[in-house]
C-alpha cells in the first residue's frame, strides 16, 4: 500500500474508525459519537467512502501501524487544541458501551504516549 499521508481530518476520522473496531464490535453510541466528529470536523458534506475502503481492507494485524500513521499525520497538521479535541473522542469512543476493553485501551493509550498532552 503506498503511503499516503492523510489531512488531520482524514486522518482523525482513521483513528476514530479503528478505536471503534478493534473490540470487534460497534455499537450505535459509538457510531453516534463518530458522526459528530464528522459534523463538526468536515465543514462541507464528504464522500468517505474511499476512506472506508481504505480502513475496511486493513486486517487486524494491520491496525496498529496504520492506527500510528494517522496519528502522525493528524499531529504534523493539528494545534495542540485539535489534538485534544481528536483525545476527547477517543475517549468519548470507548467509553460509548460503557466498557473499555484491553484493545481499545491499548490504542488510547498509545495516542496519550505519543502525543504527551499536558493534563496525562
Amino acid at each position: 500500500m503506498p503511503n499516503h499521508r492523510m489531512n488531520k481530518t482524514i486522518a482523525g476520522y482513521h483513528i476514530l474508525m479503528i478505536l471503534s473496531a478493534v473490540d470487534f464490535r460497534v455499537n450505535e453510541k459509538e457510531d453516534m459519537v463518530i458522526r459528530e466528529y464528522i459534523v463538526e470536523e468536515f465543514p462541507f458534506r464528504v464522500n468517505l467512502d474511499r476512506e472506508m475502503a481504505v480502513i475496511s481492507n486493513l486486517r487486524p494485524d494491520e491496525w496498529e501501524s496504520h492506527f500510528l500513521k494517522a496519528m502522525d499525520d493528524f499531529y504534523d497538521d493539528a494545534t495542540e487544541a485539535e489534538r485534544t479535541n481528536l483525545l476527547d473522542f477517543a475517549i468519548q469512543l470507548t467509553t460509548a458501551d460503557d466498557v473499555v476493553t484491553k484493545e481499545e485501551n491499548h490504542f488510547l493509550n498509545l495516542l496519550f504516549e505519543n502525543w504527551k498532552p499536558e493534563e496525562a
